[in-house]
């Protein structure tokens, strides 16, 4: 294509200034990539620090509500909620037959959950008791790994305490304390082991034991309290627990619906980094516009002699088009290398405990949409120069 060589041998004729706008793009395009990887690791590492120990999604059953029937007197009708009768999902087996069909789901957790009181001697403390199956103990929290005194193995009058908590009472693995529950049923339980997760909410408040045992203490023979469910991908909770909903009746609540303010700060600093991207690629179609500009007017001579042999203003348009797009397209390309590479380089750098000191995801810095959008906006700067190029008159350009 006779205007592709045209086009490159303008581009050759002046390498310096070439290879200053390639550099220019690429350095253009390394920003936009490491922003994009940057934002999207940090997002990726809230995700994981918020769902790491947490359910993605929490089925509970509804809210039963009786009320009140009007007679022939006009009365106000009153909801009546039972606060005597534990609400629990009957058909359990039935839902996690469900869920272990979908291939989005990679953990499940029928649980019994409830209120107790841990007693030694004078000493009383509320805490939160999860009754979970002794196989499935790190279905949604790892556990056992983190086990730092005794063992995590569950037996039936075994109860998993954090460490916190064994601090408070002064327990330790082996010892036996009193767990009353909400029902008013006690029992004597001795402390498996003891854990350590990092999150307070574990480890002060929470005790593990096996779905068994939680059955008398909670007075719930056959259901469970509750569902929680892990998914392979977080980012897909609500579409499951829309599609939850609606197969089961049950009340569904993916992570988002419980951290609405982490998703609001991810939404403002997704905003936030996509205006970071657009000055980027502002800033690279107004360094080649102007670059080409300059040399469109540095070029009237060439092009008048051009335009006075007979070639069209169409092919002008063309030769500076594909100067755009040659100059936008090698930059991309070199700025999606260097900007991986450096993403790679900064996750490489470990703080003490082994974590990448900055939440960057190299594999997540949109290479596609750079190279594309860079390329599309290299072509739309060169339209104003090429047109001015097409427009320049014969007898005018050779005279000067």
């Amino acid at each position: 294509m006779f205007a592709f060589k045209v086009a490159r041998r303008y581009l050759l004729s002046n390498p310096s200034q070439t290879l200053l706008l390639i550099a220019g793009v690429a350095l253009g395009v390394t920003v936009f990539i490491f922003i994009t990887a940057l934002i999207n690791g940090l997002a990726v590492r809230l995700t994981e620090q918020v769902t790491g120990d947490n359910a993605h999604i929490s089925i509970q059953a509804p809210t039963r509500v009786a009320r009140v029937l009007e007679g022939d007197v006009p009365v106000e009708s009153v909801a009546l909620v039972s606060t005597f009768q534990r609400k629990q999902i009957r058909d359990w087996p039935m839902i996690t037959e469900l869920l272990r069909d979908r291939d989005e789901v990679s953990a499940i957790s029928p649980q019994i959950s409830g209120s107790a009181f841990l007693v030694k001697g004078e000493a009383v403390s509320p805490l939160s008791v999860l009754g979970v199956d002794p196989q499935g103990v790190d279905a949604i929290s790892s556990i056992t790994p983190k086990i730092i005194a005794g063992s995590g193995q569950m037996t039936a009058d075994g109860l998993l305490i954090g460490e916190k908590m064994a601090d408070e009472f002064g327990l330790i693995a082996g010892q036996s304390v009193l767990l009353r529950t909400e029902r008013g049923v006690e029992r004597q339980q001795t402390i498996n082991g003891i854990f350590r997760t990092g999150l307070q909410s574990l480890d002060e408040r929470v005790a593990f034991l096996p779905i068994q045992t939680a059955r008398p203490l909670f007075e719930l023979p056959e259901g469970v309290t509750n569902i929680e469910v892990k998914l392979k991908d977080p980012e897909e909770a609500r579409d499951m627990a829309r599609f939850l909903k609606e197969a089961t009746g049950l009340r569904v609540t993916p992570w988002q619906e419980k951290n609405e303010s982490l998703e609001d700060a991810l939404n403002a600093q997704g905003q936030t980094g996509t205006m970071i991207q657009v000055f980027s690629l502002i800033s690279i179609i107004i360094g080649i516009a102007s670059a080409l500009v300059l040399s469109a007017y540095r070029r009237r001579s060439e092009v008048g002699i051009m335009r006075a042999f007979g070639i069209s203003g169409r092919f002008i348009i063309w030769v500076f088009l594909l100067q755009g797009l040659l100059i936008g397209l090698l930059g991309a390309l070199i700025g999606c290398g260097a900007g991986y590479g450096l993403c790679v380089f900064l996750e490489g750098i470990t703080k003490a405990d082994g974590t990448s000191a900055l939440p960057i995801a190299p594999e997540q810095g949109g290479y596609g949409a750079a190279l594309i959008l860079t390329t599309i906006g290299a072509v739309v700067a060169s339209i104003i120069p090429a047109r001015n190029a097409a427009k320049v008159d014969p007898l005018e350009a050779i005279q000067q």
